[in-house]
């Protein structure tokens, strides 16, 4: 048996911008800081990274942070959770029938490793009705920086599965060179897709094991890791 973690946005799905308003609106409505975001990328980073390095840029201390972090969390994730329109996203390329058929496999245990907080990340998934593939994950409650988060999600895949995966049976599947970075902090291979905001001679330039256009294309390399 083999261990896939998936990334969700960029890699499953897109949200367009209207996640990113409703983070930057509640980031501004309980922090009262204005926060610039030009220039700034997301990609890969756990929500709590997101909220640190905006609000240190606006000129607050980390301990400031913190202490209204939580406020901020649930104004959020309730306003993701009310507000979320799936009009204004759409899942990438082959993402319905290939999570279907890895889904179905006995041979693979499907998971995820998202900077989501958890909240969000099954609001996003449940768009789309996708969220029963994934038993279990790692998200952005879990930890600030996203190599924190694999040890967490392979403790929670061992619950799960009754077996401990091993760096070698796991995947990570992502589209930022966070991924490839998670993956290559813990000596985990990297299945890099090409869906999100870094090009795929990027990704490969950062070290991911395999660099591929979408999901679809990603198929036949997870079933061959599989084997």
């Amino acid at each position: 048996m083999r261990l896939v973690l998936f990334d969700i946005d960029g890699t499953l799905l897109s949200c367009g911008r209207q996640v990113g308003e409703m983070f930057l609106a509640a980031l501004e409505e309980v922090y009262q800081r204005p926060c610039a975001i030009d220039g700034y990328s997301f990609a890969g980073k756990t929500d709590p990274q997101i909220v640190l390095d905006l609000l240190t840029a606006a000129g607050l201390e980390r301990p400031a942070i913190l202490e209204r972090l939580p406020r901020m969390q649930q104004l959020y994730l309730g306003w993701l959770e009310e507000r979320l329109d799936p009009e204004r996203m759409r899942l990438l390329p082959g993402v319905r029938e290939v999570l279907g058929r890895l889904a179905s496999r006995r041979d693979l245990q499907l998971g995820l490793l998202t900077g989501n907080w958890r909240r969000g990340a099954m609001a996003k998934l449940g768009r789309f009705g996708l969220e029963s593939h994934f038993p279990f994950g790692a998200f952005g409650d879990d930890g600030v920086d996203r190599p924190s988060l694999l040890p967490v999600a392979l403790d929670r895949a061992e619950r799960v599965s009754g077996r401990r995966f091993r760096a070698e049976e796991t995947v990570i599947v992502g589209d930022s060179l966070l991924d490839v970075a998670c993956g290559r902090a813990h000596g985990v291979p990297v299945l890099a897709v090409a869906t999100g905001f870094t090009s795929g001679d990027a990704l490969a330039s950062g070290g991911a094991s395999w660099v591929v256009e979408n999901l679809l294309a990603a198929e036949s390399l997870l079933s061959s890791h599989a084997a």
